[in-house]
């Protein structure tokens, strides 16, 4: 009988947030998602001895849980929560306010009273730490310190009496409660690699690993991949070509693993699914028995094309190219390769959190089925492979999930027709495995690396890299050994992805400066090292110092919650993005209300999302959002609509969608619910596309002979700001957003 076998892979990972020369972590999220999430989401599987998992662990993570079981490792976020609030420095209480409520409002802030009403007050006072800090007395901070911890503490670890006993307790803290949390902090994290090992042991799990600092293995090996995977893409002035660093960053990792875990690993989850041959080729010699990526990656290295229908499932035949194993040959290069369901792995991690548990569950394993039937139902095998973070979406989730992974892991137990298996499980018992004779480098975000290189920003930061790799090789032949090895650490530490993750127009965070000085001490270390002088530029940001680009097309598909309370950032990656550019400009004293905006479709609706600079701004005022569709040729546009929302006092009073001529085509009134539109901390929207006479097309239909002026092949959105009838801000400043109405498969394939 045809069997399902299921592949969850978790993979873990931190960036590497230790200054090697201070010792000192500039962040503090290791700390924090090692006492949330690494720990319960093996020990949930206790509970369901027939589900098999594999998790990949990143060796940098691994380090940095060490150094805090240890006790050497020490962040000042750390340092701040632990301190008695009364000797608190007016400098350590604004940082407190400015960094103990960086947790998800609803699920982490939101579960304790205590710390939301902490939380208010912080925003009430116009979430500024210095206007905010005097409306906060010892107790408060206390209090804050105590919650800010608890709040990221694991499911498990909260049932535990001690702590259940502090949680009911709820507010007036003392200095007692405050050192008990610290103390427990380091007792918690010291059971986190040990449940690994015991679950590894029992054949529970299977723990793969990663480059040790999680580099983007082609660029490491030669930036030029940038241009192979994205042909025309600006690289960096210099060509970074490192091959032996890709190889120490992997042997590294297999070792450490080794270490810890007292087993070679088989496996690796190539950082972000990076994968080109040269590190086939490298992860071959080390003994690596198989890789995995994601299915944009197999579809352009076997020059096909997935179909999926509108609910997401795959037609017969691009069901049976994915979910198989594959068994990549070339030249002395063998492998194991297995490629993800982009679609399934994005449901988990950022489409059921919006769902009652029990009904995400039970939609999950019926996609899971009705994907693989058209294999199952023929007779073979299926090998459904689900691969995400396993940490971030948690915080989007009730009680980071739990019950949702319960009812899900009921389900793959219970239900005979499902196996869930080890990705070496998988391998072994897999019979049907495809041959692969060539690969596209990609990774697994639009199957390219775009993400990483092209951009102004990470550009120069290859450049930098550039030169301190080459000050290394000149220098360290003179050097000591002691020098040599910091030096070197450092650069392996630069060649890190989470650098550029933040560099360049795709993602921003509250600790973009963190990450930038972070990465310029990191380079400044290895010149240091070395009795070198750094240059200059290394003093000078990187992020903001080049103008970024100020439009990114959309690359892929997105399925966003609208709620505009939380900028969700996964949410929207592949999303078109235009960007303000707010450093200079030939009219001195123009007043920047608007940053950047969003906007993209999936299969039936088009979305919208304009940040704004700084908080909501105060006063009425209208957020107007202009769209258009068009047809190729055409000189007007099908369909022209208007979206008005009116704002007051920080709230959304009202909204409604006009079309060309002024006719009411929805309004707030309405109870249908298919568009929806919010307004917290910043605005989103969604809107049918059929409003727009709009839907996407294959790149085939769209350049039909006869259909080049009846189909509509493009939306245009402009969004503006207005204040007393007069428009005070808009993105873009000129012109509009365009969106390309296509198929999914035909977007992944031309933003490729």
């Amino acid at each position: 009988m045809a069997q399902l076998r299921v592949v969850v892979l978790w993979h873990q990972h931190q960036p590497f947030y230790k200054d090697l020369v201070t010792g000192q972590y500039r962040l503090p999220w290791t700390r924090l998602h090692a006492l949330k999430d690494y720990y319960g989401m093996v020990k949930l599987l206790d509970e369901f001895p027939q589900v098999h998992q594999t998790f990949n662990l990143v060796p940098s993570l691994i380090a940095q849980i060490q150094d805090y079981v240890s006790g050497e490792a020490q962040d000042p976020f750390l340092q701040v929560a632990a301190k008695p609030a009364k000797d608190l420095t007016r400098e350590e209480r604004q940082f407190a306010l400015q960094y103990l409520f960086q947790a998800n409002p609803v699920n982490v802030i939101g579960r304790y009273p205590r710390y939301r009403e902490l939380w208010e007050r912080f925003h009430l006072a116009g979430g500024s730490p210095e206007r905010a800090e005097k409306y906060f007395q010892a107790q408060d901070f206390t209090d804050l310190q105590v919650l800010s911890q608890i709040g990221w503490f694991d499911e498990y670890f909260l049932a535990e009496k001690d702590v259940a006993e502090l949680i009911r307790k709820g507010r007036n803290y003392t200095l007692e409660d405050q050192r008990f949390v610290i103390a427990r902090e380091r007792d918690l994290l010291a059971r986190v690699l040990p449940v690994h090992v015991e679950a590894a042991k029992k054949g529970r799990i299977e723990i793969s690993t990663s480059p040790f600092y999680h580099p983007i293995l082609p660029l490491v090996c030669d930036t030029q991949m940038g241009a192979v995977s994205s042909p025309g893409l600006t690289l960096p002035q210099n060509r970074f070509r490192h091959p032996e660093d890709a190889r120490e960053q992997l042997q590294r990792g297999l070792n450490l693993h080794e270490e810890v875990f007292g087993m070679r690993p088989r496996g690796v989850w190539p950082s972000e699914g990076s994968v080109s041959e040269e590190a086939l080729a490298i992860a071959h010699q080390l003994g690596v028995q198989w890789m995995a990526t994601d299915e944009g990656v197999l579809i352009r290295s076997l020059g096909a094309s997935f179909s999926r229908d509108g609910y997401g499932h795959l037609d017969s035949e691009s069901a049976r190219r994915l979910y198989t194993i594959y068994h990549y040959e070339n030249g002395n290069t063998r492998m194991n390769l297995l490629f993800r369901d982009h679609a399934l792995s994005d449901l988990i991690g950022f489409v059921y959190s919006g769902m009652p548990p029990r009904e995400a569950a039970i939609n999950l394993i019926h996609k899971i089925k009705e994907a693989a039937q058209p294999i199952v139902a023929n007779g073979h095998d299926a090998v459904l492979s689900i691969i995400l973070d396993g940490e971030n979406a948690w915080e989007y989730y009730p009680q980071s999930g739990r019950e949702f992974l319960r009812r899900f892991y009921e389900a793959l137990q219970s239900d005979p027709e499902i196996e869930a298996v080890t990705v070496s499980e998988a391998i072994a018992r897999h019979k049907n495995v495809s041959p692969l004779k060539s690969l596209v480098p990609g990774s697994w975000i639009g199957a390219n690396f775009n993400v990483w290189i092209g951009a102004p920003e990470d550009n120069k930061a290859w450049d930098y890299l550039y030169h301190a790799r080459n000050f290394y090789a000149q220098m360290s032949a003179d050097a000591t050994e002691k020098q040599r090895k910091l030096a070197l650490e450092e650069i392996l530490i630069a060649e890190g992805s989470d650098w550029n993750w933040w560099y360049g127009p795709e993602h921003h965070s509250a600790n973009d400066r963190d990450f930038d000085e972070l990465y310029r001490k990191h380079l400044s270390n290895v010149y240091q090292a070395l009795g070198g002088t750094p240059p200059d530029y290394l003093a000078q940001p990187i992020s903001g110092g080049v103008a970024r680009p100020t439009f990114a097309p959309q690359r892929a598909y997105i399925h966003p919650r609208v709620s505009g309370d939380v900028v969700r950032y996964f949410e929207w990656l592949g999303a078109a993005c235009y960007t303000a550019d707010q450093r200079s400009g030939s009219m001195h004293g123009k007043q920047f209300l608007t940053d950047e905006v969003f906007a993209g479709i999936d299969e039936e609706y088009v979305y919208g999302r304009l940040d704004f600079v700084g908080k909501v701004p105060e006063g009425a005022f209208e957020v107007v959002v202009n769209l258009e569709s068009r047809a190729n040729h055409a000189a007007k546009p099908r369909r022209e609509l208007r979206l008005d929302a009116a704002v007051d006092g920080g709230r959304l009073q009202s909204w409604k969608v006009t079309e060309g001529a002024g006719k009411t085509v929805a309004d707030s009134t309405d109870a249908r619910d298919l568009a929806r539109v919010a307004l917290v901390r910043n605005f989103e929207f969604r809107l049918p596309l059929t409003w727009l006479l709009a839907a996407p097309l294959a790149i085939d239909k769209v350049r039909g002979p006869t259909s080049s002026d009846v189909l509509t092949t493009r939306l245009r959105l402009r969004f503006s700001l207005w204040q007393s009838h007069l428009p005070v801000d808009a993105l873009p400043v000129e012109g509009w957003i365009d969106l390309e109405l296509l198929a999914e498969e035909d977007l992944l394939a031309v933003s490729g």
